[in-house]
């Protein structure tokens, strides 16, 4: 990466939820900030801001990532994909999104976009996955309201329903 002056401002250009989009950025702004001040995509959320939480989760490059540990000059020229791009279409659920639903596995739903992102990563890769495994997996998030219970519930849910209509996930 070249050296950025870090006065000045750098067009950033990214391909979000398979829409070219372009901003300005100073070199110390966060991904996070780019996305919901300069994008409007406000379905990232800022938790910690130490890459603790998993709030901020989204997928760069086909990986999920957290967003507030990485600079949105980083991301330039990066497909990335935020929970805005999760729903197969207008008005429609994904299928996690819908198990979600059904399992009552989000209650303030801070959390719950990030958690989403990285479900949706994990069970494209696993598409059989145990209760201990997505316990484990999902030990990079924290949710203050569920326990985690209903959020495991839906993922088993949405694992079985996505083999079961070999679904895009």
């Amino acid at each position: 990466m070249p050296r950025l002056s870090p006065d000045a401002r750098h067009t950033v250009r990214v391909t979000v939820n398979g829409r070219a989009l372009e901003g300005e950025a100073e070199p110390r702004m966060l991904l996070t900030d780019f996305l919901r001040h300069k994008l409007g995509l406000t379905g990232t959320h800022v938790g910690c801001e130490h890459g603790v939480c998993g709030a901020c989760t989204i997928q760069i490059d086909g990986a999920p990532a957290r967003a507030c540990l990485t600079l949105a000059v980083q991301a330039d020229g990066a497909d990335i994909r935020t929970v805005e791009g999760l729903a197969p279409e207008p008005g429609r659920l994904s299928i996690l999104q819908e198990a979600f639903r059904r399992h009552h596995a989000l209650q303030c739903g801070f959390c719950t976009a990030g958690i989403l992102m990285s479900l949706n990563w994990y069970l494209a890769r696993t598409p059989d996955p145990s209760e201990v495994e997505l316990r484990e997996f999902l030990s990079g998030h924290i949710c203050r309201c569920t326990g985690y219970v209903p959020i495991v519930a839906a993922a088993l849910d949405a694992a079985q329903r996505l083999r079961e209509t070999g679904e895009q996930r």
